[in-house]
């Protein structure tokens, strides 16, 4: 199972951790995990490549896991792009655990 957790403070997302594959098929054929990755890979090229935020950002292949947390003191235009990117990813993976509730989880806390 993929689990991904979305860190808030207050109503500001100020990161995520995805861990796990998600076991709706075979590695290489399962197109659950392929649609997390790709929208992870999305997100984060959106906010380090394009809007150049500098998001801190960790992956561990062995677990296949991601994490990214956005840095602090963001201009206004630049805040409210990532908090709709990332708020857009959560309620893609959420709608993805409404299709496959056996195979993601989706967590919401508050950011460590």
């Amino acid at each position: 199972m993929t689990r991904v957790s979305f860190y808030t403070d207050g109503a500001r997302i100020t990161g995520f951790d995805a861990a796990g594959h998600s076991g709706y098929a075979d590695t290489g054929e399962d197109i659950l995990c392929a649609s997390i990755s790709a929208a992870v890979t999305l997100v984060e090229a959106t906010i380090n490549d394009v809007l150049g935020l500098a998001a801190a950002v960790k992956v561990d292949e062995k677990t296949a896991a991601i994490s990214l947390r956005l840095p602090g003191g963001l201009d206004e235009v630049a805040e409210n792009t990532s908090q709709s990117l990332l708020t857009g990813l959560m309620l893609y993976f959420t709608m993805l655990h409404d299709s496959f509730p056996e195979n993601i989880e989706v967590l919401e806390a508050d950011a460590p």
